[in-house]
Formats: C-alpha cells, structure tokens, sequence
C-alpha cells in the first residue's frame, strides 16, 4: 500500500492489464499476418515444414507423455508415449503425400481444376484427456493445410499443452514458418476461449474436449469440426476367435486406462460361449464384481446430474476405482466388468466410462446381441463406435449397417482401430467425428473438411509382412566370391585393427586383385569397440573423397556397425542422425526414412559369431556427445551381399566367442517370441538356437567344425531378427553396455534370464502388433524348450528348464550372470538406474517386445541382473 501511495504522489501512471478480449486480439493479429507469409508457400515448403515438426514432436514423444501425467494424474505414463508417437509418426505417414496448396487436381479430359486454399486462422480446443498427442495432432493438420492456430488448452493440462505446441512451433519456425502460425491463450479461462471461438476472424473451430465445449464451439454460428461422447458396445459373437476378442479388449481398456472415447463401454456375449468368454477374461485379471457391489460402484463413477463420470474417474485405474467403491480386488486387476442385463439411467454403469470398467451383457442370438449394441449406442453413444468380434462376415456386415455409429469395427481393439490405420485402413486421427447422430458436423476420423455423414466399415487386417535378405555365401574359403563379383573397381574397406594383424585384411585384397580390371581401394581402420557418431563422420568424409563403387566391411559388429552408418551417410549426404535415430511402430511407416542406396554396392564379412549385422537393416552406433547407444534401423542398411566364411572365426580369443555366442542365442530366442515373429521367420530362429546348445561350448573349447556352425547359427539368427526384430533384451542390454562399458554380449547374456521370466508371466499392458491375436510369449517359450529336448510337465517347467539351460551354457563359457560380478559399481549403477530405465523404453526394440512393458518393470530387471536375483547363487 506504502509503495502504491508513493507511486502515485510522483505521478507516475500504474501499469495498464490487458483485457481478455485485448489479448485475444493481438493473438489473432499475429496469425492473421501468418495466414498472410503463407498464401505463396508451395507444397514442398509446406511439407519440409510439417515433416520437421513431426520429427521435432516425435524426438519428444516420452517427455511430453511424462508432463501430461504428472501433470493431470491421468492414464499411463507409457501409453501416452505411444500416443504422441502416433500423433507424429502415423500422422505424417498419412498426411505426407497429400496435395494441400495450390492446384491439387486438374483432370484434362473433363476440365476440372481443383484448387486449394487454407480455411484461416482456426480455434483448437484442447482435452484433459490426451492433452499433448491432441495439440500434435492438430498443429501438424493445420500447419499441412497452411492454417494458423490458436490453442485454448484444458486448464489442467495446461503445461504439458503448451510444452507440446511449443515444441512443434519452434520446430516450423525453424524450417522457415511464420511466428504466429502456432499459438495458445497463456491464461486459460472460460472466458478467453469463449472470446476466441468467437472473434470474426477466426474461420473455423477444431474442438476436442466435454460435450460442453462442443456445443459451444458448434453455436459459434461458423463451420466447427468437433466430437461426439462415446458409449461404445462390443458383440463378441459365438463365432468369435475368443483368445483374441478378448485380448483386444483388454488392451483396449487399459490403454491409457481408457480414455480413448472409441474405447469399448460394454461387452455383449452369445449365450452358447458365455462361460468361455467370462473364464478367458478372469484369466486376463478381468474381476468380475458382485451384484451388491454395483450400486457402490456406480455411485462413486458417476454423477447423474451431470450426466457422466466424476471429473476425476477418467484414466483412473481399475484397483483405484475399486478402492473408491470400498469393493476389494486383487491388486493385479486390470479392468472391473459388472453384469447386467438393463441399459440406461437405471443403472449408470451402463453409460461411457473412460476408464478400465466394463459392463457385460449376455445375448440370447443375434437378433438380442444387435438390439441390446442399438441399445447402448441410444444411451450416450450414438455415431460413434461399434464393434463386433466374430468369423462371419456377412454378419458383421450386417452389424454394421444396423448400428448407428460411423465406425463399425471389425475384430479389433475399439481404443486402437477407432483412431485408425494401426489395426485398419481407416484415417489415422485424434479427432473421431460421430456425424449427425451425435451432433457433429463430420461423421469420420477427421482429416480434411466437410458436412458428409460417411460411415465406414473397417476390418482387422494384419500388417503386410514381408522377407529382406542380402544375397548369402557361405561354407570355407567363399571369400573367393569376391575375386568374379561384378560392379568393383573402387573398393574401400572398413575394418578394425585385429583384422590387419591377423592377415585378413590380405586375405580380402587377394581375392578382390583377381579382379579381371583390377580394382583401387582405401583401408579405414575402426578402432572402438562401439562406434560413435565421430568415427562415422570420419569415414564418410574418407569415402565422399575416394568416391568407392564397392564398400568392404570386415570384422565383428563394431566395424560392420560403422560402415553401415558410413554407406548411409556416403548415400545420403543430407541424412539426419537425429532423423535416423528416431523410435518406429512400423518400420514402413517411419517418420524418417533413407532412399535405396545407389553409388555402392555393400558386402559384409563378420569375422566373429554373433551380430548377425552381415543380414540386417540394423546399425548400432554412439552418439558421441551423450554416449547414448542407438540401434539405427532402415531398410536402405541392408548389405547387398553377405559372405560367411569360417576361416576368419578360427583364431577368435575365447571371451569374444562366448560373449559373441550367447548374442546369437538371445537373437534367436527373441526373434521367436517377438510380436512380429511369423512362419517364415520361426524355423531359423529355432534352427539358431539348437545350433547354440549343440556348439557353442564346443567352440569355446576349440573345436574348429563347431566354431563353422557357431558362425552359420549366427547369421541364421541374423536373418531371423532382420525380420522378426528383437525386444526389450536388446533394449536394455543396449543402455547397460553404454553406461557401463560392458560388451554387448556380455549385457545381453546377463539380461536374459531375467526378461525371458519376465515375458513369460501374464502382462500387465498387451502389446500392440494386428498380427499378435493374443498374448503367448508363455507358449513360445516353452515351444523353444520341447525343440532343443527339454522336458516338463507344463509351460512353466519348461520354461524354467530353458532358462537353466541357459545358465548351464553360460557358466560352461565361463561368464557369470550378474552386473556385480562383472564390474558394474553399485553406487553408479543406482545413480543411474532410473535413467536407463526409461532410455530402455524408447530403445526401438522394445517395440517388438511380445508384452509391452512398464518403465517400472524394466528398472526392476536392471535391479535383479545387478546381483543375478534367482541365476547366480
């Protein structure tokens, strides 16, 4: 008061606050002069624009997921990842070829030209619920269509909304967009986003959130794109693949705790597998609560007044709900499921949930199953989702034409298909129309704009799958092959020290001199363990000076891994590590992808028994400021040609022949159990691992015959993992080895035990892969174990039994199981573990994992393997 008194008696004026409708103002001034820079942007700036902020938001994908928990208290951390991968990588995959600028069609024959032009400034409104995968979302499929946008985030999430929307901005910003193109209103209030999706020069209103904020958005009197609440039903008919109708609602219900609105709300069942069903889904800790129990549960989910769930139920998870209730459960519990037989106010736990409950219906025939979904769908879900899990087509045609939803869903989780593209062909989108039904102005996965009413039927489909191998020489001494290879004039080969001194190197220069023309070549010596983003570098500016026509890398996984990165970057002199680097869902559909090479053929030699680099897309390579290891994974790494020849394993130094061995066995065992394992890969992965148990000790020991099938095994396995991919083994051995400069095969060998225990147990979050039906790691595993012999009265015995078969191996190769006993300090190893544990997590093997795991699960593996917990005594 004193100080506002003096101001006053020496004049001076106090300083003026902007109003709301002041600071909406200038917020609309700022994107109106954007709207203005981008009217002569052509396609290609605009797409160079976009595909940066993809990259930009894709790189941030865990922290965004991380604030948008901590911040809202909502869902799951790592659910929320994949969210925001899929709002950036999936997003862009389907958004990347449109034409959005300028003339975008002119047919010739009937004289049409079709003209694009950007809408204008547009409003986004944000949810609590998938706060930063929404603003990603909508900022990249405003930026693609030259639209500027003004955010109004969620107050609770205002944070991580804005974090998100920053880093996208600066991203655009950067490849050369105007500042205003993305906006936000800094002070959220009702208030303020009332003012913007109402000023006269905002175009268009994007609207995400409560049934609130929609309707106000659609009573702005101007075109606004907005959605529907869900109650979506799901028929398991008796036909159904019951094993996976009822993983896929399991997953469906527990990513992210449910909040995704296309998640199922009810299962409806035919009576005559009702019991199978119901027994399936305890099984998959479903808990079936009792009668009497259903009152409390509803009274403590939802509010009737308001007509929906208690602010704080949704992303609550089920255990939690539970103790809400005062109902007991175990604490394992994945989703609640409550019995009834009425729908509609008389007993709230019918209605949308947005969270991991679930109501269960029971169906006399088809007839009952259709009208109790029509049901379910008039109580609060009308065009929305639908879906139906059954073998008869014609039926779930029918299904679909009968039920009032513009996405019927066929064989599929709802949470991952509703959204699109993942399980379907449906456009990927964040924002799910529901059409007139639900009071919206487009009735499908919002992508571009109009007033139709389309409804789609959509049908599982499993991802085309395919086989990419080099071409392979193999048995002694076809090393020959390179004396008649065609194409090589100018040779430039990557190797490490070892290979010098030994004579193999000469070896290689004997039989490329046999040459009719004779050849050139330059010799690159890798002389780290792990190569770094430096050695890359260094190559490759030795390789853009001799301009090679053939690249020779020869050695173990360090100098194949080197001269990939060296091919790629020779290739591709504007490739990206930051680009290459990045986590993938598909390796089809990554964000950033490298054009087949063209200036060299590549031809891989391993001279030790265990990376299966020579027959894989994969290249691990340090980053050289932070020492982080990162698996660069793409097609255009493959080799051309593979030439296994054992005559350069022979003299291999005992520890690189264990450690190198049990490498090969996890890239087997993992490439069986991975979600992407199919028949053609199987046979070589079991064919590598009885290869491992029958030789490696063997090899260990000398024998030459057997070191020759150690090397085979390990391009078998190679072969299998280049198309299978790994899993959460590799990722976290990948961290475990960078910190504490283990070799990797070391790091692989003391994770195994651990993960294959721990992948065999029932998950607690259901891998995401169309062609992975249900969750089976436990069956694989023990399919492993009846191929090389063992025996048990169970899965569980057997898989116990592999896993002492395999600490029987590794002790017999002198290599003890535990961090400890290897040198790992306890005090760095606890610094750290958290760290690692996440960066495990956004390892790109983890995606293949047949479960997917918690962050907190990887860091308890770490903390067992410190010791060997349950390995070494």
């Amino acid at each position: 008061m004193l100080k506002e008194m003096n101001s006053n008696k020496n004049n001076e004026k106090p300083k003026k606050t902007a109003t709301v409708q002041e600071t909406i103002d200038a917020l609309v001034e700022k994107a109106h002069d954007a709207l203005c820079a981008m009217d002569d942007f052509d396609q290609e700036k605009v797409d160079n624009i976009v595909h940066q902020m993809a990259m930009a938001g894709l790189d941030q994908h865990m922290r965004l997921a991380k604030m948008a928990f901590d911040e809202t208290g909502r869902g799951v951390w790592e659910d929320k990842a994949i969210k925001n991968m899929f709002a950036t990588e999936e997003i862009w995959h389907s958004i990347k070829n449109d034409k959005t600028v300028g003339i975008i069609n002119d047919d010739h024959e009937r004289q049409l030209i079709t003209v694009a032009e950007p809408l204008g400034i547009l409003a986004g409104v944000t949810p609590v619920t998938n706060p930063t995968s929404t603003t990603l979302f909508k900022s990249l499929i405003a930026v693609k269509t030259r639209n500027p946008i003004i955010f109004a985030f969620h107050p609770q999430a205002q944070k991580s909304s804005e974090e998100a929307a920053r880093v996208v901005r600066d991203a655009a910003i950067a490849a050369g967009a105007p500042e205003g193109v993305i906006q936000w209103i800094e002070e959220p209030s009702l208030e303020a986003t009332t003012a913007l999706m109402n000023h006269p020069r905002v175009a268009s209103v994007l609207a995400t959130g409560g049934p609130g904020m929609v309707k106000a958005a659609y009573s702005t009197g101007k075109p606004a794109l907005g959605v529907g609440p869900g109650n979506g039903p799901a028929y398991i008919e008796k036909t159904a693949n019951i094993k996976r109708a009822v993983n896929d609602i399991v997953l469906s219900k527990t990513f992210d705790n449910g909040m995704v609105c296309a998640t199922e709300n009810s299962v409806i069942i035919d009576t005559e597998i009702y019991a199978e069903v119901k027994k399936e889904m305890l099984a998959r800790k479903v808990f079936f609560i009792k009668k009497a129990d259903q009152k409390a549960l509803a009274d403590a989910m939802y509010d009737p007044k308001r007509g929906g769930v208690k602010g704080p139920i949704a992303g609550m998870s089920a255990v939690k709900i539970a103790k809400l209730a005062g109902i007991d459960v175990p604490e394992d519990t994945k989703v609640l499921a409550a019995e009834l037989n009425v729908v509609g106010p008389d007993n709230w736990l019918s209605a949308e949930k947005l969270c991991p409950v679930i109501s269960v219906y029971k169906s006399k025939d088809h007839k009952d199953g259709f009208r109790i979904a029509n049901d379910l769908l008039h109580f609060g879900g009308l065009g929305h989702t639908a879906a139906i899990h059954t073998l008869d087509d014609d039926l779930a045609t029918q299904y679909g034409i009968e039920m009032k939803a513009s996405r019927v869903l066929v064989n599929t989780p709802s949470a991952l298909g509703g959204i699109g593209n993942l399980y379907n062909e449906m456009i990927p989108s964040l924002t799910l129309g529901t059409g007139s039904w639900g009071k919206n102005s487009v009735s499908h996965n919002v992508s571009s704009f109009d007033l139709l009413n389309i409804k789609t039927i959509a049908k599982r489909r499993n991802n085309m799958q395919w086989i990419k191998l080099p071409r392979v020489y193999f048995e002694k001494t076809s090393v020959r092959y390179l004396g008649s290879m065609p194409g090589i004039k100018r040779v430039f080969i990557v190797a490490d020290p070892a290979m010098i001194e030994l004579g193999y190197v000469d070896k290689v220069l004997g039989e490329l001199k046999r040459q009719p023309a004779g050849i050139e070549y330059q010799l690159f010596s890798v002389t780290e363990s792990d190569p770094t983003t430096d050695t890359v570098e260094k190559g490759t500016a030795q390789m853009n000076n001799f301009q090679p026509d053939t690249i020779v890398a020869l050695g173990g996984g360090s100098p194949m891994d080197a001269a990939k990165g060296m091919w790629l970057f020779y290739e591709h002199p504007d490739a990206s590590f930051f680009g290459a680097k990045q986590k993938f869902l598909d390796i089809r559909k990554r964000t950033y992808k490298f054009e087949k090479p063209t200036k060299a053929q590549f031809v891989a030699i391993p001279t030790t028994s265990g990376t299966g680099s020579e027959v894989t897309p994969f290249a691990v390579i340090t980053d050289a400021k932070t020492h982080v290891k990162y698996p660069l994974a793409d097609y255009a790494l493959t080799p051309d040609v593979a030439i296994v020849d054992s005559q350069f394993i022979e003299s291999l130094p005992k520890r690189t022949i264990s450690y190198a061995g049990l490498d090969v066995l996890t890239h087997a065992i993992e490439s069986f159990v991975s979600n992407m394992a199919s028949d053609y890969t199987r046979p070589w992965s079991l064919q590598a691992i009885k290869l491992v148990f029958e030789n490696l000790t063997a090899s260990y020991n000398g024998n030459l015959q057997a070191r020759e099938e150690m090397h085979n095994a390990a391009t078998i396995a190679g072969m299998a993992f280049a198309n299978a991919f790994l899993g959460v083994n590799h990722s976290i051995a990948h961290k475990l080895g960078g910190e504490f400069g283990l070799p990797h095969g070391l790091a692989i060998a003391i994770t195994l035990p651990h993960v294959i225990r721990y992948n065999f147990k029932e998950p607690r979050k259901l891998t995401t892969w169309p062609k992975y039906e249900y969750f089976r790691a436990d069956e694989d595993y023990a399919e492993i174990a009846r191929y090389i012999g063992l025996t048990g009265k169970n899965n569980e015995e057997l898989k116990e039994a592999l896993v002492q078969k395999i600490i029987e191996l590794a002790h017999s190769v002198d290599v003890t199981l535990s961090l400890k006993a290897n040198g790992v300090d306890k005090k760095h190893f606890d610094e750290k573990v958290d760290e690692l544990a996440e960066l495990a997590y956004e390892d790109q093997c983890t995606t293949a994992n047949p479960k997917e795991p918690l962050i907190g699960e990887l860091r308890q593996i770490m903390i067992d393997e410190y010791d060997g917990k349950g390995v070494e005594e």
